[in-house]
């Protein structure tokens, strides 16, 4: 889920031509060859590790939707799958809460799950997530993210498989937003700098 410190949070109704010249402002970080290469090596990681454990993939709406869609058909190995829905709110700049739309299944209890997510930003959120799967019973709990966000300093949680490595810049593209726009994109950008509020 992309962290929206480093943005207004304030909902944006953008026309056509005000998403578009965001975009263009934007800096491309990974082409859309680069992003299918990295999720071709993720596939190939997870099926190493989780091709016999029948595992329970559960992706993170709606940033992970993506980022699980073209996942999945590399995963030529049984697996069950689900989702969740958690969202944090209030106090932009500090998070705030969390927002459980659709909880954890009951189906988690005694199996493998494989979290998967579009970005490990600040990670409060699957920390959060990777705990309740735990207290729901789960056996083992691993995370993939599509980008792993390079911060100064720890995380509470760690991925296990990551496709990409990004700078502390907020990104978007491939599942991730900006202001609620263009997860669509087939490649990785970075917000340009004069688009940004700064942090509180």
């Amino acid at each position: 889920m992309s962290s929206p410190s480093l943005i207004d949070a304030r909902p944006l109704q953008s026309s056509p031509a005000e998403a578009r010249a965001l975009l263009a402002r934007a800096e491309q970080l990974l082409a859309p060859d680069a992003v299918e290469q990295a999720v071709a090596r993720v596939a190939g990681e997870i099926t190493t590790a989780l091709g016999e454990a029948q595992p329970l993939l559960l992706a993170v709406m709606r940033g992970g939707v993506v980022f699980a869609g073209q996942l999945l058909p590399l995963l030529r190995f049984p697996l069950d799958f689900d989702y969740v829905d958690v969202t944090r709110y209030g106090d932009a700049t500090h998070g705030g809460e969390l927002d459980w739309r659709v909880d954890v299944p009951a189906a988690v209890r005694d199996r493998t799950v494989l979290v998967v997510d579009d970005i490990l930003d600040e990670g409060h959120t699957l920390a959060a997530i990777r705990r309740r799967l735990l207290d729901a019973g789960a056996r083992r709990v691993l995370i993939a993210v599509f980008a792993d966000k390079q911060l100064p300093r720890p995380k509470p949680v760690a991925a296990d498989f990551a496709g990409v490595q990004v700078p502390d810049r907020y990104v978007f593209g491939f599942g991730m937003d900006v202001r609620g726009l263009w997860r669509n994109l087939p490649a990785v950008y970075a917000l340009n700098r004069d688009d940004q509020s700064p942090r509180g």
